[in-house]
């Protein structure tokens, strides 16, 4: 089977079909959106947090994390002339202000999940060329978007990406959803890729699939596109990768992980995280609480004022290499990575290629 399917996504068209995750806080910055982008795929920077990187003590969170935002665009397009994204969590405080700051940057694409980004059009202007695409974890989320899209912005998604319980990070089930059958990707990606087919037919937009979470071998790449998805999403493999922006010891915490480790946390923000355990967890878990005075009020739904720890700090720390005091998501399979590699090893690996094939055309823009 051809494992290289055209991912077209409105007129963006790169030449492999494949997106990294937008991992914040300071995991994917600049560096690693642009040697993805460089390798064929399209890179993408996560934004949560990214005025803190560089000014973890300032009190002005929504202007640094602006400029933070414009920097990091900036320093990723001198690095690539590739495809760049950005992924937006709705919960965060500051999205209204991280989506207009990333569509005047002339972002390619905003990714936008952890909730259902329902004015996400609202924010675009009749010039713009940015692309939108909603992350989704159901048909019926993915209706949901499109009918208030539609009625509100005449406005039709770009792509879904649709994620499934095994990726990294914050989830968007409850605990006790995550292995059921009905969930996963074999039975949501079918689901969603024929309501796509069902909006091509009636309002003439291809409507991409892509799929996300546990898809770390090319026999996975193979099963999804077999179900009619045009791309997949990648995170965690590209954590431990040379161009990666996090500290060495964050990647060696996945590199060390065993099978054990990869556990499924309750975060501040109110949905279910899978991270890599260790002290930092083992302490919460106990009910040791972390002391801190909420320094950023980043997202919407942290309950500060109970919380036994302020999540942007401990995933700041633990990008930074201070894994005492924060710790590292990770996918259900992150456990499987045991050394550093490079992005196009990574790309090679998942799409079966060598280098002569990876270098053929280049993205497009449209």
């Amino acid at each position: 089977m051809n494992l290289i399917n055209i991912l077209n996504i409105n007129g963006l068209v790169p030449k492999l079909p494949i997106i990294q995750g937008g991992m914040s806080v300071g995991i994917s910055l600049d560096n690693l959106a642009s040697a993805v982008a460089n390798a064929g795929g399209i890179g993408v920077i996560g934004t949560a947090g990214i005025g803190l990187i560089e000014n973890p003590e300032t009190r002005k969170v929504k202007e640094a994390n602006i400029e933070g935002l414009k920097k990091v665009i900036r320093k990723a397009r001198e690095k690539t002339k590739g495809i760049i994204g950005v992924n937006i969590m709705t919960v965060l405080t500051d999205y209204k202000e991280l989506v207009k700051t990333a569509i005047k940057e002339e972002i390619d694409l905003i990714i936008s999940g952890a909730g259902l980004p329902l004015n996400l059009p609202e924010f675009l202007s009749k010039d713009s060329k940015t692309k939108l695409v909603p992350i989704v974890s159901s048909l019926k989320a993915a209706q949901i978007i499109f009918k208030k899209w539609w009625m509100k912005y005449k406005y039709i998604p770009d792509a879904f990406i649709v994620e499934g319980p095994k990726a990294g990070g914050h989830l968007g089930f409850k605990k006790g959803d995550l292995e059921n059958p009905d969930f996963q990707l074999e039975v949501t990606v079918p689901q969603i890729v024929g309501f796509c087919e069902e909006i091509k037919k009636e309002y003439n937009k291809e409507v991409p699939v892509i799929a996300a979470g546990g898809i770390d071998t090319p026999e996975k790449v193979k099963g999804i596109f077999s179900l009619g998805a045009k791309g997949i999403q990648v995170g965690t493999p590209f954590i431990a990768t040379q161009e990666c922006d996090a500290d060495i010891k964050f990647k060696e915490a996945l590199i060390n992980a065993k099978e054990e480790d990869v556990v499924i946390i309750e975060s501040p923000v109110g949905l279910p995280g899978r991270a890599i355990k260790n002290k930092f967890i083992e302490d919460v878990s106990k009910g040791i609480k972390k002391p801190f005075k909420c320094p950023y009020h980043c997202i919407k739904t942290c309950n500060f004022v109970d919380a036994p720890y302020c999540i942007a700090q401990a995933l700041l720390n633990a990008a930074k290499g201070n894994l005492d005091d924060g710790f590292v998501f990770s996918g259900k399979y992150g456990y499987k990575i045991d050394k550093i590699t490079t992005v196009q090893e990574v790309i090679n690996y998942l799409f079966e290629l060598n280098l002569d094939k990876a270098k053929e055309p280049s993205p497009q823009r449209s």
